[in-house]
Protein backbone atom coordinates (compact mmCIF):
# COMPACT_ATOMS: atom_id res chain seq x y z
CA UNK A 1 0.00 0.00 0.00
CA UNK A 2 1.50 3.76 -1.00
CA UNK A 3 2.94 5.70 2.07
CA UNK A 4 0.02 8.73 2.54
CA UNK A 5 1.39 11.81 1.78
CA UNK A 6 0.96 14.90 4.40
CA UNK A 7 0.95 18.68 3.91
CA UNK A 8 1.68 20.40 7.01
CA UNK A 9 1.05 24.34 6.20
CA UNK A 10 2.11 26.79 9.59
CA UNK A 11 4.41 29.96 9.53
CA UNK A 12 5.18 28.92 13.14
CA UNK A 13 8.81 27.35 12.31
CA UNK A 14 8.78 24.94 15.70
CA UNK A 15 5.42 23.41 14.66
CA UNK A 16 6.30 23.15 10.91
CA UNK A 17 9.24 21.55 12.37
CA UNK A 18 7.31 19.22 15.39
CA UNK A 19 5.01 17.91 12.93
CA UNK A 20 7.30 17.35 10.17
CA UNK A 21 9.19 14.94 12.58
CA UNK A 22 6.88 13.49 13.96
CA UNK A 23 5.03 12.53 11.04
CA UNK A 24 8.00 11.34 9.21
CA UNK A 25 8.97 9.09 12.02
CA UNK A 26 5.04 7.61 11.94
CA UNK A 27 6.32 6.45 7.86
CA UNK A 28 4.40 9.05 6.15
CA UNK A 29 5.39 11.39 3.66
CA UNK A 30 6.04 15.12 4.38
CA UNK A 31 6.17 18.10 3.39
CA UNK A 32 5.72 21.57 4.88
CA UNK A 33 4.71 24.99 3.38
CA UNK A 34 4.53 28.31 5.69
CA UNK A 35 2.27 30.27 4.02
CA UNK A 36 -1.16 30.39 1.31
CA UNK A 37 0.83 30.78 -1.89
CA UNK A 38 3.85 28.36 -0.94
CA UNK A 39 0.88 25.88 0.47
CA UNK A 40 -0.84 25.86 -3.00
CA UNK A 41 2.07 25.54 -5.25
CA UNK A 42 3.46 22.58 -3.12
CA UNK A 43 -0.24 21.42 -3.37
CA UNK A 44 -0.53 21.03 -7.18
CA UNK A 45 3.14 19.26 -7.30
CA UNK A 46 2.82 17.20 -4.34
CA UNK A 47 -0.84 15.77 -4.40
CA UNK A 48 -0.85 15.20 -0.51
CA UNK A 49 -4.15 12.80 0.97
CA UNK A 50 -4.34 14.76 3.61
CA UNK A 51 -3.47 18.96 5.26
CA UNK A 52 -2.81 20.13 8.52
CA UNK A 53 -3.75 23.48 7.84
CA UNK A 54 -3.06 26.62 10.15
CA UNK A 55 -5.87 28.87 10.68
CA UNK A 56 -3.29 32.24 10.79
CA UNK A 57 -1.20 32.42 7.88
CA UNK A 58 0.48 36.00 6.89
CA UNK A 59 -1.22 35.99 3.22
CA UNK A 60 -4.18 34.34 4.01
CA UNK A 61 -6.89 32.49 6.40
CA UNK A 62 -7.10 28.43 7.13
CA UNK A 63 -10.82 28.13 6.13
CA UNK A 64 -10.46 30.34 2.58
CA UNK A 65 -7.29 27.72 1.77
CA UNK A 66 -9.52 24.91 3.07
CA UNK A 67 -12.21 25.87 0.83
CA UNK A 68 -10.04 26.84 -2.28
CA UNK A 69 -8.55 22.94 -2.03
CA UNK A 70 -11.91 21.15 -1.47
CA UNK A 71 -13.02 22.89 -4.61
CA UNK A 72 -9.92 20.81 -6.41
CA UNK A 73 -9.62 17.95 -4.89
CA UNK A 74 -11.28 15.40 -1.88
CA UNK A 75 -8.17 16.05 0.20
CA UNK A 76 -8.51 15.49 3.69
CA UNK A 77 -7.98 18.62 6.08
CA UNK A 78 -7.47 19.20 9.84
CA UNK A 79 -7.11 22.60 10.71
CA UNK A 80 -4.75 23.57 13.30
CA UNK A 81 -5.32 26.46 15.49
CA UNK A 82 -4.88 28.52 18.97
CA UNK A 83 -8.84 29.67 18.28
CA UNK A 84 -10.81 27.62 20.46
CA UNK A 85 -13.83 29.13 20.38
CA UNK A 86 -17.14 27.47 19.16
CA UNK A 87 -18.04 29.53 16.05
CA UNK A 88 -14.56 29.26 14.93
CA UNK A 89 -14.58 25.80 15.30
CA UNK A 90 -18.07 24.81 13.53
CA UNK A 91 -17.05 27.63 10.26
CA UNK A 92 -13.79 25.89 9.75
CA UNK A 93 -16.57 22.55 9.49
CA UNK A 94 -18.69 24.80 7.16
CA UNK A 95 -15.47 25.11 4.98
CA UNK A 96 -14.86 21.80 4.39
CA UNK A 97 -12.56 20.65 7.06
CA UNK A 98 -12.34 17.35 8.28
CA UNK A 99 -11.59 17.96 11.94
CA UNK A 100 -10.31 20.66 14.39
CA UNK A 101 -6.94 20.63 16.40
CA UNK A 102 -6.05 23.36 18.84
CA UNK A 103 -3.08 24.29 20.55
CA UNK A 104 -1.36 23.24 22.08
CA UNK A 105 -2.07 19.84 21.26
CA UNK A 106 -0.64 16.19 21.53
CA UNK A 107 1.25 14.30 19.14
CA UNK A 108 -0.36 11.17 20.12
CA UNK A 109 -3.75 12.88 19.44
CA UNK A 110 -2.64 14.34 16.20
CA UNK A 111 -1.51 11.00 15.19
CA UNK A 112 -4.18 9.03 16.40
CA UNK A 113 -6.81 11.33 14.42
CA UNK A 114 -4.64 11.48 11.39
CA UNK A 115 -4.58 7.71 11.48
CA UNK A 116 -8.39 7.70 11.52
CA UNK A 117 -8.80 9.59 8.78
CA UNK A 118 -6.77 7.87 6.52
CA UNK A 119 -7.92 4.32 7.61
CA UNK A 120 -11.86 5.59 6.78
CA UNK A 121 -10.20 6.08 3.41
CA UNK A 122 -8.56 2.97 2.72
CA UNK A 123 -11.73 1.12 3.67
CA UNK A 124 -13.85 2.51 0.73
CA UNK A 125 -10.68 2.16 -1.43
CA UNK A 126 -10.19 -1.67 -0.82
CA UNK A 127 -13.99 -2.80 0.45
CA UNK A 128 -14.98 -2.41 -4.16
CA UNK A 129 -18.06 -1.40 -3.19
CA UNK A 130 -20.30 -0.91 -6.50
CA UNK A 131 -22.13 2.37 -6.89
CA UNK A 132 -25.62 3.14 -5.48
CA UNK A 133 -28.70 4.56 -7.42
CA UNK A 134 -31.12 5.86 -5.90
CA UNK A 135 -33.80 7.42 -8.31
CA UNK A 136 -32.43 10.85 -8.77
CA UNK A 137 -28.95 10.33 -6.70
CA UNK A 138 -26.33 8.38 -7.34
CA UNK A 139 -23.08 7.82 -5.50
CA UNK A 140 -20.41 5.78 -6.72
CA UNK A 141 -17.73 4.75 -3.91
CA UNK A 142 -14.84 4.08 -6.10
CA UNK A 143 -14.41 7.55 -8.51
CA UNK A 144 -15.72 9.22 -5.29
CA UNK A 145 -18.19 10.89 -7.58
CA UNK A 146 -22.01 12.23 -6.54
CA UNK A 147 -25.04 13.08 -8.65
CA UNK A 148 -28.31 14.17 -7.88
CA UNK A 149 -31.08 14.67 -10.44
CA UNK A 150 -28.09 14.73 -13.45
CA UNK A 151 -26.09 16.85 -11.77
CA UNK A 152 -22.39 16.52 -10.35
CA UNK A 153 -22.41 17.56 -7.23
CA UNK A 154 -18.50 18.25 -5.64
CA UNK A 155 -18.67 17.25 -1.75
CA UNK A 156 -15.30 17.35 0.86
CA UNK A 157 -14.10 14.11 1.75
CA UNK A 158 -16.03 14.00 4.82
CA UNK A 159 -19.45 14.99 3.74
CA UNK A 160 -18.96 12.03 0.85
CA UNK A 161 -17.89 9.84 3.63
CA UNK A 162 -21.28 10.77 5.85
CA UNK A 163 -23.20 10.75 2.95
CA UNK A 164 -22.04 7.02 1.51
CA UNK A 165 -22.06 6.06 5.21
CA UNK A 166 -25.73 6.47 5.71
CA UNK A 167 -26.68 5.60 2.13
CA UNK A 168 -25.53 2.16 2.29
CA UNK A 169 -27.73 2.05 5.86
CA UNK A 170 -30.73 2.96 4.60
CA UNK A 171 -34.18 3.76 6.83
CA UNK A 172 -32.24 3.34 10.14
CA UNK A 173 -32.00 6.43 12.79
CA UNK A 174 -28.25 7.30 13.49
CA UNK A 175 -27.75 9.60 16.37
CA UNK A 176 -24.86 11.96 16.58
CA UNK A 177 -22.57 10.25 18.59
CA UNK A 178 -23.23 6.54 16.56
CA UNK A 179 -22.30 8.89 13.39
CA UNK A 180 -19.54 10.39 14.83
CA UNK A 181 -17.96 7.12 15.90
CA UNK A 182 -19.08 5.12 12.22
CA UNK A 183 -17.85 7.80 9.96
CA UNK A 184 -15.15 9.25 12.19
CA UNK A 185 -13.95 6.25 13.57
CA UNK A 186 -12.42 7.92 16.99
CA UNK A 187 -13.96 8.74 20.36
CA UNK A 188 -14.66 12.96 19.16
CA UNK A 189 -14.32 14.76 22.41
CA UNK A 190 -15.77 18.53 20.41
CA UNK A 191 -18.96 19.35 19.93
CA UNK A 192 -21.10 17.06 18.40
CA UNK A 193 -22.95 19.99 16.29
CA UNK A 194 -20.03 18.71 13.89
CA UNK A 195 -22.85 16.47 12.29
CA UNK A 196 -25.21 18.74 11.93
CA UNK A 197 -22.70 21.39 10.10
CA UNK A 198 -21.69 18.81 7.88
CA UNK A 199 -25.40 16.91 6.62
CA UNK A 200 -26.58 21.01 6.51
CA UNK A 201 -23.51 21.35 4.05
CA UNK A 202 -24.51 17.84 2.07
CA UNK A 203 -28.36 18.62 1.93
CA UNK A 204 -27.60 22.67 0.82
CA UNK A 205 -25.17 21.31 -1.93
CA UNK A 206 -28.40 18.47 -3.20
CA UNK A 207 -30.53 21.46 -3.82
CA UNK A 208 -30.47 21.42 -7.55
CA UNK A 209 -33.90 21.01 -8.22
CA UNK A 210 -36.72 22.87 -4.93
CA UNK A 211 -38.62 19.68 -6.38
CA UNK A 212 -36.88 16.72 -5.07
CA UNK A 213 -36.66 16.12 -1.33
CA UNK A 214 -33.06 15.37 0.11
CA UNK A 215 -32.89 11.58 1.15
CA UNK A 216 -30.90 12.98 4.28
CA UNK A 217 -34.17 13.24 6.94
CA UNK A 218 -33.82 14.79 10.89
CA UNK A 219 -35.52 12.83 12.95
CA UNK A 220 -36.22 15.10 16.04
CA UNK A 221 -34.46 14.64 19.30
CA UNK A 222 -32.62 11.98 17.70
CA UNK A 223 -30.57 11.89 14.82
CA UNK A 224 -30.51 11.88 11.06
CA UNK A 225 -31.40 8.95 8.47
CA UNK A 226 -31.45 8.10 5.10
CA UNK A 227 -35.11 7.81 3.59
CA UNK A 228 -35.32 5.40 0.64
CA UNK A 229 -39.40 4.88 1.00
CA UNK A 230 -40.40 5.54 -2.81
CA UNK A 231 -36.94 5.63 -3.71
CA UNK A 232 -35.45 2.26 -6.17
CA UNK A 233 -31.88 0.94 -4.84
CA UNK A 234 -30.12 -0.38 -7.79
CA UNK A 235 -26.13 -1.47 -7.57
CA UNK A 236 -24.59 0.39 -10.85
CA UNK A 237 -22.07 -2.30 -12.31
Amino acid sequence: METAKILVVDDDSAVRTLLVRFLSRQGYQVEAAIDGSSALAQFERFSPDLLILDVNLPDTNGYQLCEIVQKRTGVYVILLTSRDDEADILTGFAKGADDYITKPFSLMSVGARIAAILRRQRHIETASQPALHYEQLQIDPARREVSFAGQPILLTALEFDLLHFLATHPDRVWRRNELIQEVWEYDYVGDQRVVDVHIGQIRKKLEVNPELACPIQTVRGVGYKFESTGMSLSRLA
